[in-house]
């Protein structure tokens, strides 16, 4: 019988330890979930002057640009899916080609998943014509239904990259003499709020990104 109380303590210790062990660990594990970044999270070079200090959650801002096919593309046409977005042009030949490849393999890993869209803006838009993104988009093998190459509007796309995506540290104004030049892969979710950025030249930075879209693709069967 007088072995039974000190038993007793040893068990309740144990449960104790078994407890704490389990809560720390929970603590401590990483979260499942995707941060939503807002301005005032970021490092104050990449956010547009315009946009420091503006309250409330950011969203990407709405536009009017044209496809790869001469056609109107609009947020309403993105719908409710995820968007993986880049800045490039079909002339550099220093990091586009790179992410270009990157992006694809993007593509490739969710080649089957309606829930997702690419969307690559020109930032040399006076070039990069209708036949010339079409030709580029065919020479990187891309689904029309899964990634879109866009052109326009120069300030549009410059403020979109700046004030929306905040994809570049670098200001300007989207004139003549303005040049956006970034490796940066942000990744949207339904809502229209980013969700990550990446490093579009690095495979193991995309290796993360392909990570993160099952994430948000999960969160959205969730929600």
């Amino acid at each position: 019988m007088a072995g039974r109380p000190f038993a007793w303590r040893v068990g309740l210790f144990l449960l104790v330890v078994t407890v704490a062990i389990g809560v720390g660990y929970l603590m401590l594990k990483p979260s499942d979930e995707l941060p939503v970044y807002h301005p005032n999270q970021l490092d104050p070079r990449l956010v547009d002057p315009s946009v420091k200090g503006r309250a409330g959650e950011h969203h990407i801002s709405d536009f009017d640009l044209t496809d790869q096919f001469g056609g109107h593309f609009t947020m309403a046409d993105v719908g409710h899916r995820i968007i993986v977005a880049d800045f490039f042009f079909t002339t550099c030949a220093t990091i586009c080609p790179k992410m270009t490849n990157q992006m694809e393999r993007v593509q490739e890993a969710y080649k089957d998943e309606d829930r997702l869209l690419l969307l690559s803006h020109s930032v040399t838009p006076e070039m990069d014509s209708v036949p010339v993104l079409a030709a580029y988009a065919a020479s990187h093998r891309a689904d029309p239904d899964r990634w879109r190459f866009l052109t326009g509007d120069r300030r549009q796309i410059y403020a979109l990259a700046r004030k929306s995506y905040f994809a570049a540290m670098d200001e300007g104004d989207g004139g003549p003499d303005d040049f956006v030049h970034t490796e940066n892969f942000v990744l949207v979710d339904p809502q229209r709020r980013i969700r990550g950025f990446y490093d579009g030249t690095s495979s193991a930075d995309v290796d993360r990104l392909i990570g993160d879209i099952a994430t948000l693709l999960k969160e959205q069967e969730a929600s």
